[in-house]
């Protein structure tokens, strides 16, 4: 073991994890919850080599982080996923998991200090790997309509107070024309670019499909969370203009979409 985080007060390696791909660099965090009663319980998962899953860190209800993985290597733990149109999400980046029972299990609280916790490694981390703040993610942010986690409940807002992330104030919800499933055209497009440019996995194909309700519902879940449905209403728009003007035009994902290349936003 040659990067043990002086953060971490254990260290107990699992055997899921192999080499990054060559020359790519590790810009990505990417939180997730446990999804299991404790953290020890999850610990044992993510070493277990039946489960071909592992992250390099786990942080207990009470603060305590426990390193399972070299930051060197690459853990097993964002699985079928997309960024910026990259989709070997685990070589470029670290994987966190917060441990919490989840949505199917009571779905509690972050407490304070786990909160903390997690602020003081991501700042560790983001430092280390010079990680813009745009690239602290969520698992649901990088494989929707897959995953949910950390979820709604997760303070991005207090992450972000503790220059952590990249968050805006969220619009509040009000009137305003919505767009949802079935709709088509122009406006939906161009809906669809803007998401797409900002990093999500998204075809820009006009169609307000599936695939679409899946990503609208992981946006809101990090950074418009007072209510989680897929649907554009206007307040959902309107934070993810908000956060595409914090970001320089060069942050922003540079790619061709199926329907050509997008030259702005």
């Amino acid at each position: 073991m040659t990067d043990r985080n002086g953060l971490a007060a254990e260290w107990r390696p699992s055997p899921n994890f192999g080499a990054r791909a060559e020359g790519v660099a590790t810009d990505l965090i990417i939180l997730h919850y446990t999804d299991m009663a404790t953290a020890e319980a999850a610990i044992d998962w993510l070493c277990d080599p039946v489960s071909q899953v592992s992250a390099h860190y786990v942080v207990a209800e009470d603060g305590r982080i426990t390193q399972l993985v070299a930051e060197t290597d690459r853990a097993w733990h964002a699985g079928v996923s997309c960024w910026e149109t990259e989709t070997d999400i685990n070589s470029r980046s670290i994987g966190i998991e917060i441990a919490n029972a989840g949505h199917d299990h009571g779905y509690p609280d972050f407490p304070a200090v786990q909160v903390e916790a997690v602020i003081r490694l991501c700042g560790d981390i983001q430092a280390r790997h010079k990680v813009k703040p745009q690239g602290i993610l969520a698992h649901s942010d990088v494989a929707p309509g897959r995953k949910r986690d950390p979820g709604e409940k997760f303070p991005w807002a207090t992450l972000a107070a503790a220059g952590i992330g990249h968050f805006v104030p969220p619009e509040p919800i009000g009137g305003g024309r919505a767009m949802q499933p079935g709709d088509e055209g122009y406006t939906v497009g161009a809906f669809q670019a803007l998401l797409f440019l900002y990093g999500y996995g998204l075809d820009v194909t006009g169609v307000y499909d599936e695939a679409t309700v899946a990503v609208v519902t992981a946006f809101q879940r990090h950074f418009r969370p007072a209510r989680v449905d897929g649907i554009a209403d206007a307040s959902t728009v309107a934070t993810l203009h908000k956060l595409a003007r914090a970001l320089a035009p060069k942050d922003l994902a540079p790619a061709v979409s199926p329907i050509g290349r997008i030259r702005g936003w």
